[in-house]
């Protein structure tokens, strides 16, 4: 974001001013799992129209293109043991450019709401008396696992499914409560590839079957996704050599068992036959 600071710094300072009666926003827009088609239309309308664009290190290279040259865009994705704004700076940012006036898109992967920290930030906006607006987006569990034609749910095989953060606030994850071993819920983690290993022993200490499929889904929706299958018994292993990168997620249960690779639906549209 360094190169952005000037002109970040004019907009909140600079000698340009708005209105006093010019009312500053923040719309907290998802942007879905890559495949920048999956954009709702408000999303797409909203990206054109905003003065300031602050996106996540999910959002995709295709949906970045999408906001205009004259539009600001400010990066301030995480990454795994690099944070270069802390969530507090990030909402402070949020809260200074909507009091100059501006009209802000925070542009998140996936839907804000689900594992995006939209919630935290809706909180700290309306703590501070910005106006704050959601506009959810394909939540990656959805779009990826249609993507590789997996359904979360099927009347043979899983009657529920169930996102877990596969990184929880203090690091390891922590597999509480009741249910792990139902084989008719499909378990989707987010953000688990560092603890597939943890993940895969707490299940099967939960009573998860060793030969529950999984499916480990790369850059899903993009064009060069990939999807890797094991078993909770071969997970570690999977993990270990196929070297998964960011963003990935884990599917587990009995759904998986329906992958067909060469089913696998192409991320292209589709053609206009004469």
């Amino acid at each position: 974001m360094t190169q952005r600071l000037p002109l970040l710094n004019q907009l909140l300072n600079g000698p340009e001013e708005r209105a006093p009666s010019a009312q500053g926003c923040v719309w907290l827009v998802g942007a879905g799992p890559g495949d920048p088609e999956l954009l709702t239309l408000k999303a797409l309308r909203l990206i054109g129209e905003a003065d300031v664009v602050v996106y996540d290190r999910l959002v995709s290279e295709e949906i970045l293109a999408l906001i205009p040259p004259t539009t600001l865009a400010l990066d301030v994705g995480k990454t795994p043991g690099f944070h270069g704004m802390t969530q507090q700076q990030i909402s402070q940012l949020l809260i200074d450019l909507a009091r100059s006036g501006r009209q802000v898109v925070r542009l998140k992967g996936g839907d804000p709401f689900i594992f995006g920290r939209g919630g935290e930030e809706m909180q700290q906006l309306q703590t501070a008396g910005v106006p704050c607006h959601i506009v959810p987006g394909i939540t990656a569990a959805i779009g990826c696992a249609a993507a590789c034609g997996i359904p979360l749910t099927h009347r043979d095989y899983a009657q529920s499914v169930r996102f877990i953060t596969g990184h929880g606030k203090a690091g390891r994850p922590q597999l509480t409560g009741a249910g792990w071993q139902d084989a008719s819920q499909t378990l989707v983690f987010y953000m688990g590839l560092t603890w597939g290993a943890e993940l895969s022993s707490q299940l099967r200490q939960h009573g998860r079957a060793a030969d529950t499929p999984v499916a480990i889904v790369e850059r899903g929706t993009r064009r060069d996704q990939r999807v890797l299958i094991a078993s909770l018994a071969t997970l570690e292993e999977t993990l270990h050599r196929e070297q998964p990168q960011s963003p990935a997620l884990i599917i587990v249960g009995e759904v998986v068992s329906l992958y067909r690779a060469e089913a696998e639906p192409r991320m292209e549209s589709m053609a206009v036959r004469n």
